[in-house]
């Protein structure tokens, strides 16, 4: 394989310091629900995480991204938040929200908190004191309540329809209609109101003032709303420009303005906060915005999520993103696996997403995910190849808890035992919700929830979990758990400058770049063994052997 430099990608900013340690960070997300249950009550908890910190430290990650631990009802896995300045007690205390966050950063491992900006939960303080008050009241006036349409106001404002499904509009007992954009138990906060903003400073500070590192933006793009009093039907609603910032209910322009203040907080303190947008919008110049430094200053890439097994796209997602990343002056972020849907190694034992309808998995977990119908061995390698070849570029890498065990998605869920309100209002995020990605994880190879804790487990586990166990896996040179280690370690030590160069590699199923320091990394998505550059292996999600790359691995070198 020829080394043919035939592009190069670059950032003026060089290795991370205490300011910009985001800028390549390993950060692991925890839906803390599902990670560790420390009193037996089947539920993941703060303590949980603060007795996994070892772990976590072995694993070599920079940072912790915690999904939402607040008080809750779970309409929505806690993104239905009753208090955004508190922890919710079958999880723990904010005395152990700082023993935790004490414990990590102990061990060199940053805290960031997810916040839910776009609605609250129907049980917030503000949101009961606007059932109790009249119509155009103050109170009411912190969300989006509406007249009805019909002669008696019995029909909802709109015909608008809510993300996981049923109308966007639920009515209360005076007769009016609040919006929300997910379940009738989120309303959606009104961001013109002078009050919400302040308050949501009041919660950023304190976080911050805790010694929280940063803050994930959950729905990011949603909050600004432009309702005039004669609202837009679903239909022209869907017709609407989504790409210029003024789609009425996403994305709109003035939506950065609250961002901005926003930074004015976190540069408040030494270091600066950090935070990262979620924000699935249109185009990547309008990702962009969000990764403003006036603003929140990273936004969330998807696109490799969202992408088959395939070399052509990822070097195309690659180019693409690292282009954005030096105009905004961030870093991209890569990312996989998520809260939020299937498991990669799972999607890349199915069928490819691209070139056919619907999203990977969806059949596949309809059927109650056949292990038989799964390429259990080969999505698992495709997963560590890709995953490899993620870890050695420029931006941060965003793992989600359990693929570093390989696991992959658990789509056998009866229906008595579903969580996900997607799956109860039709909505199909990859096939039957997401309870299949949200399974606590197996520690141990026995016991009544494989270790998790010692009563058993909010969502079932299957029994092929033995076959994954973090115990297990530790004691395994071989093992994923130990590959990853291997992998995060290594990436430490060869991180430099934020710089990229593509070599030629006259194979057009593979990708080679190489890294400031001769550091190499040469991908093989096709399925025969490929021939390598000189250099020392330093590792290969697939082995080598007499100099040349199995099908399907990746692999890092030294020159």
């Amino acid at each position: 394989m020829s080394i043919l430099a035939s592009q190069t990608h670059h950032a003026d900013n060089g290795p991370a310091d205490a300011t910009n340690w985001w800028r390549q960070a390993a950060v692991y997300q925890i839906y803390p629900r599902s990670f560790a249950d420390s009193n037996g009550d089947g539920i993941g908890d703060l303590k949980g995480i603060t007795a996994k910190v070892p772990y976590l430290k072995d694993l070599g990650i920079d940072a912790v991204w915690l999904s939402p631990f607040y008080p809750s009802a779970l309409a929505d896995g806690g993104y239905d938040v009753d208090d955004y300045r508190d922890v919710d007690p079958k999880i723990g205390s904010l005395a152990d929200f700082d023993a935790m966050a004490a414990a990590l950063q102990a061990a060199g491992i940053k805290v960031i908190v997810d916040i839910v900006p776009n609605h609250s939960s129907n049980r917030h303080a503000w949101f009961l004191e606007a059932l109790a008050a009249p119509k155009g009241s103050p109170a009411r006036q912190r969300y989006h309540f509406r007249d009805g349409r019909g002669e008696h106001g019995e029909l909802p404002p709109s015909d608008w329809t809510a993300a996981f499904g049923g109308p966007a509009w639920s009515r209360v007992d005076d007769g009016q209609w609040y919006l929300h954009t997910f379940t009738p138990e989120q309303p959606d906060w009104n961001w013109d109101n002078p009050e919400v903003r302040a308050d949501f400073l009041t919660t950023l500070r304190f976080w911050a003032d805790r010694g929280v590192d940063g803050f994930r933006v959950d729905v990011a793009n949603l909050l600004v709303k432009d309702l005039p009093a004669e609202l837009p039907s679903k239909q022209e609603l869907d017709a609407m420009d989504r790409a210029s910032g003024t789609h009425p209910l996403m994305d709109r322009d003035e939506v950065h303005e609250i961002y901005a203040e926003w930074r004015k907080v976190f540069n408040e303190y030494d270091p600066p906060r950090f935070a990262v947008a979620e924000a699935w919008v249109e185009t990547a110049e309008r990702r962009a915005k969000y990764a403003s430094p006036e603003g929140l200053g990273q936004a969330f890439s998807f696109d490799l999520l969202l992408a088959d097994f395939n070399a052509a796209q990822f070097r195309t997602i690659i180019t693409d993103n690292l282009d954005q990343a030096r105009l905004t002056g961030s870093t991209t972020t890569w990312v996989f696996s998520n809260h939020d849907v299937t498991r990669h190694a799972t999607r890349y034992g199915l069928e490819p997403l691209n070139g056919r309808p619907g999203k990977p998995g969806v059949d596949w977990v309809k059927a109650g995910g056949p292990r038989e119908a799964l390429d259990v061995e080969g999505g698992l390698r495709r997963a560590k190849a890709a995953t490899l070849l993620m870890l050695a570029l420029p931006g941060s890498a965003y793992l989600y808890q359990g693929e570093e065990l390989g696991m992959h998605e658990v789509a056998d869920i009866p229906a008595g035992r579903r969580q996900d309100p997607s799956f109860f209002r039709g909505a199909e995020y990859d096939g039957l919700g997401r309870d299949g990605c949200r399974v606590p994880l197996p520690w141990e190879p026995s016991g009544p929830s494989f270790g998790f804790g010692t009563n058993g487990a909010h969502l079932p586990q299957p029994d092929w979990f033995a076959e994954y166990a973090a115990s297990s896996q530790e004691a395994s040179d071989t093992s994923t758990l130990n590959f990853y280690r291997q992998a995060l370690a290594l990436r430490h030590e060869l991180q430099g400058a934020e710089t990229l160069e593509w070599s030629g590699s006259g194979d057009e199923q593979v990708l080679h770049f190489v890294r400031p320091g001769g550091w190499h990394v040469v991908a093989n998505f096709g399925t025969a063994a490929v021939e390598l550059p000189d250099g020392k292996v330093l590792i290969s999600s697939g082995g080598f052997q007499g100099g040349k790359l199995p099908g399907e691995s990746t692999a890092w070198l030294r020159a």
